[in-house]
C-alpha cells in the first residue's frame, strides 16, 4: 500500500487519513463516503506553485483543473493557495463564481463550448478563454463586440505528441476531438483567422498531450513542439506569444504497477518543463512566455479515497471470488469505463496480510458494475469496512444516479476531523425534478 504522512495505518491497526480513522468516518458519515485530505491537497498546490515561482521568475500560473473534481469548497481552497482554476463548463464556472473565486484567475475550456457558456464567461470576465475551432473564434468575436471588449483567448493546439497512456485519455494526437493540429496547418490556419479578428486578442497556446503519464520526456517534447511552432508563427506573422499553457496530465499511483512519485517528485516534472521552454526560447531568440500548467489529478488523486461496507461475497469455485459493497460504478465509473485499476483495503484490518484473490463488484444491475479485478485482501467478510485508495479524481466528478442510486457525500479531513463538502443526497433529490404530466394523473392525484 503506498502510505504516506497523511494517509498511513495506525497503532489500532486502521486505515488513517489526515489523522481521522477510517472506521470513526464510516460511524459518523457512513458508507458510500469520498473522503478528502485536505493537507495533501493545500501541499501538492503549493509544490507546483512554488516552482514556478522559483525556478521561472513567478511568471507563470498554475490552474486547478476543475474536471477532477468540482464544489465550491476546493475552489476556495485555490484561492487561498493563490492559483488559478480551468473550468470546462458552465456549470464548473457557475460553481467557481459562486465559491467567490475570482474571475481573473479563470481559464475556461471546452472543445464544443454553447453559445450560453461562452456568453456566461464574457459576462463574468474570466480572464482567457481556450478557442478549439473557428466557429468558436466566430462566436467569441461577436459576443465580445455585442459587449464593446476585447476577449483574450489562446489557441488549443495539438502537437502531435503520442503520450504512453490510455487510447482514451490521449488527447494531443492528430486524430484528436480536441484542437487545431499542428502537422497538418491547421493550427497555423487558425492563429491567421484569430488574428484578422477585432474583438479577439490571441494571446498564446495551450496544449495537453494526455493525463495519466509518468514519462517526463513526453511532456518535454510537448513543450518543445509548442516553442517551434510559436517561432513559426513569429517569423510568418510577426505574433509574439504572450502565454503558453503546457496543460497537465501528471501520473498518480492507483496500484504497485504504477509509479510512486513522493509529493515533491512533481517538482520535477515541472522543472522539466520549465527548463524545455527557457531552452527552447534561447534557441529561437523568443520572449519567455508566461507558463502556464493544468494539474488535476495530481493535487487531489491520491489526496481521496472511498469508504464502502461490504455486503454479500460470492464465491464461483476454481474461478473467482466478489466480494460485493454498497457502491459501485454509480459513484466509480473509471472501470467499467476504461478498467481503471485501483488498490482496496480493508480499514478496520489494515495490517492483516492478504490472503486472497478476489474482485470487488458494486452493486448496481450491471455484469459490468465492478471497481477492481484480481486484487489481494485478507478474507473479508459481511459488515467489513473496505476502503478504496487514490479516488480523489474523476470519481465523485464522474458520478451519477444509474439504478437511481445515491451519490455518496464528499468529507474533507484536516487535522483528525471531517466535515461534509458535498452533503449527502436523498431520495427527494433524486425526485425533484420529476414532473407528471396532467392526462397521467388518476383522479384522486388531482
Amino acid at each position: 500500500m503506498n502510505t504516506r504522512e497523511t494517509l498511513k495505518i495506525n497503532e489500532k491497526g486502521h486505515l488513517e487519513i489526515g489523522g481521522a480513522d477510517c472506521v470513526d468516518l464510516a460511524e459518523k458519515f457512513g458508507t458510500p463516503l469520498y473522503v478528502l485530505d485536505e493537507a495533501h491537497i493545500r501541499n501538492m498546490m503549493r509544490i507546483y506553485r512554488d516552482t514556478i515561482e522559483s525556478e521561472y521568475d513567478d511568471n507563470g500560473l498554475v490552474l486547478y483543473a476543475s474536471k477532477a473534481f468540482s464544489c465550491e469548497a476546493i475552489y476556495r481552497i485555490a484561492a487561498q493557495e493563490n492559483i488559478g482554476v480551468d473550468v470546462v463548463s458552465g456549470g464548473e464556472l457557475y460553481t467557481a463564481l459562486k465559491a467567490g473565486f475570482p474571475a481573473s484567475k479563470i481559464y475556461m475550456h471546452g472543445n464544443n463550448k454553447l453559445d450560453y457558456e461562452i456568453e456566461e464567461a464574457l459576462d463574468a470576465k474570466v480572464r482567457c478563454i481556450v478557442a478549439d475551432s473557428p466557429e468558436e473564434i466566430d462566436k467569441i468575436e461577436r459576443e465580445a463586440a455585442k459587449r464593446k471588449i476585447v476577449q483574450n483567448i489562446l489557441l488549443r493546439i495539438n502537437p502531435g505528441v503520442e503520450a504512453h497512456t490510455h487510447a482514451y485519455i490521449q488527447t494531443a494526437k492528430t486524430d484528436s476531438k480536441f484542437g487545431f493540429s499542428v502537422s497538418n496547418r491547421t493550427a497555423e490556419k487558425a492563429v491567421a483567422y484569430a488574428l484578422s479578428k477585432k474583438y479577439v486578442s490571441l494571446r498564446g497556446f495551450h496544449c495537453h498531450i494526455g493525463s495519466q503519464i509518468f514519462e517526463k520526456q513526453s511532456f518535454v517534447l510537448a513543450a518543445e513542439k509548442c516553442m517551434d511552432f510559436a517561432a513559426e508563427m513569429k517569423e510568418k506573422f510577426g505574433f509574439v506569444t504572450e502565454e503558453l499553457n503546457l496543460g497537465g496530465g501528471f501520473g498518480i499511483w492507483y496500484t504497485d504497477e504504477d509509479k510512486k512519485i513522493p509529493p515533491e517528485g512533481y517538482r520535477e516534472y515541472l522543472e522539466a518543463l520549465i527548463s524545455a521552454v527557457k531552452r527552447k526560447a534561447g534557441e529561437k531568440g523568443l520572449k519567455l512566455p508566461f507558463l502556464i500548467v493544468e494539474p488535476g489529478r495530481s493535487i487531489v488523486g491520491e489526496a481521496g479515497i472511498t469508504l464502502y461496507t461490504v455486503g454479500a461475497i460470492k464465491e464461483i469455485p476454481g474461478l473467482r471470488k466478489y466480494v460485493a459493497v454498497d457502491g459501485g460504478m454509480f459513484d466509480n465509473p473509471r472501470y467499467a469505463l476504461y478498467q481503471a485499476k485501483y488498490t482496496p483495503v480493508l480499514a478496520a484490518r489494515a495490517a492483516e496480510p492478504a490472503t486472497e484473490i478476489v474482485s470487488i463488484a458494486g452493486k448496481c444491475c450491471e455484469s459490468g458494475d465492478l471497481i477492481a479485478m484480481n486484487v489481494h485482501l485478507p478474507k473479508a467478510k459481511e459488515g467489513d469496512l473496505l476502503a478504496v485508495l487514490s479516488t480523489g479524481a474523476y470519481n465523485y466528478s464522474m458520478a451519477m444516479n444509474y439504478n437511481r442510486n445515491l451519490i455518496p457525500p464528499c468529507v474533507l479531513v484536516k487535522d483528525g476531523k471531517g466535515e461534509y463538502i458535498i452533503k449527502p443526497q436523498s431520495y427527494q433529490d433524486l425526485t425533484r425534478n420529476d414532473v407528471v404530466p396532467a392526462y397521467l394523473l388518476s383522479e384522486t392525484d388531482k
